[in-house]
């Protein structure tokens, strides 16, 4: 199996279990906090981070990965933000209509287009575009129901909005400049989102819902969702870091909508929740979207590397036409004509599970 097959196959497993294991925790929850009355989000996701780290120890103490320690500023400032940009993304819910809050998650993919643009130079080509806004039309069709505005609840969305894309694309960025695994990321950065979100969870909660979370009444079957939806957190916030790893920012939010496309599927067939014509147009128009995005990301990534080998062969001949020229400038010619490069060392260089 070559390389580029290994990849394609480590997208799709990565893909696969951020749909399956957010799909899985989103029903869980929403029975913890719907049916069982716990509405503690934010300080529920702080348990979910610890839990995910205590995790990740284990399985570094049997030697599953190598931990990689890098800049201790740059994991400090990536924790914190991820968990301000949650903190913040429950505060939108809080203090706007459900309507706005789900516009407010449909303001990050062009956020984060516009982000990568201006501070990254990426391009983003016209059959991408077009793809995505026939997917926001989609997911808004299916998911945006009233629109009630106010100051403080934009301005809240706001903060959201940018915090998330930040975050995002810093998970990309990260683990490609340091060259780190996501789950050498995720190891390092979830203490300083856990600590964070352990600190400002109470406060928030209790603003939200008027209760305390530490004299909440805490039954058995209280205590089995909660250490259900820890576990399944675990495979969440791996493949999160995997899939913006292995793709890309943009990418993992087109992902995410289609969770909620699967969401509102499996509240209709499971839990009976109401379901409309307009729920599944919107449903249907989003696919396509996905559909259109995932055909055009497929192409230009093998236009890319076909650009990129043309413009190795050049470099090729030159070095076999030479090959003392290619011992000095660190390349070596194996008898089957295959080039490979000495490693060379760039600081500037090297997650999304």
């Amino acid at each position: 199996m070559s390389e580029n097959q290994k990849f394609q196959l480590g997208t799709v497993g990565a893909l696969s279990l951020s749909v399956v294991s957010s799909v899985s925790i989103v029903i869980c929850n929403k029975a913890l906090i719907s049916t069982l009355a716990f509405t503690f989000a934010t300080t529920l996701t702080s348990w979910h981070l610890l839990v995910t780290f205590c995790s990740l120890h284990v399985a570094l103490w049997m030697k599953m990965f190598e931990h990689k320690p890098f800049d201790a500023r740059a994991v400090m400032g990536f924790g914190i933000l991820n968990g301000i940009s949650i903190g913040l993304l429950n505060l939108s819910l809080g203090f706007n209509s459900v309507g706005f809050y789900q516009m407010t998650k449909l303001a990050i993919i062009p956020c984060t287009v516009l982000l990568e643009t201006l501070f990254f130079r990426k391009r983003f080509s016209r059959n991408i575009q077009l793809s995505l806004a026939i997917l926001l039309l989609g997911v808004g069709i299916a998911t945006v129901t009233d629109l009630q505005l106010n100051l403080l609840g934009s301005v809240l969305s706001l903060l959201a909005v940018l915090t998330t894309c930040v975050a995002q694309i810093m998970t990309n960025t990260i683990q490609k400049k340091f060259k780190v695994s996501s789950t050498q990321l995720l190891y390092q950065s979830c203490p300083y989102q856990a600590i964070t979100l352990f600190i400002i969870g109470p406060f928030l909660d209790g603003l939200l819902t008027n209760q305390n979370v530490f004299a909440f009444k805490y039954t058995p079957q209280v205590l089995f969702f909660i250490v259900l939806s820890c576990l399944i957190s675990v495979s969440v916030n791996f493949s999160t870091f995997l899939v913006i790893g292995k793709t890309s920012p943009v990418t993992y939010q087109v992902l995410g909508h289609l969770k909620t496309c699967l969401v509102l599927a499996f509240g209709y067939v499971l839990l009976r929740d109401p379901f409309s014509w307009r729920n599944i147009l919107g449903i249907l128009i989003a696919v396509v979207g996905m559909v259109i995005y995932s055909y055009y990301c497929t192409i230009e990534t093998q236009q890319q590397k076909a650009s990129e080998v043309s413009a190795q062969l050049p470099q090729v001949k030159e070095s076999e036409s030479d090959p003392l020229i290619s011992v000095e400038n660190g390349s070596g010619i194996l008898s089957d004509g295959v080039v490979q490069k000495a490693p060379v060392w760039n600081s500037n260089k090297d997650l999304h599970a």
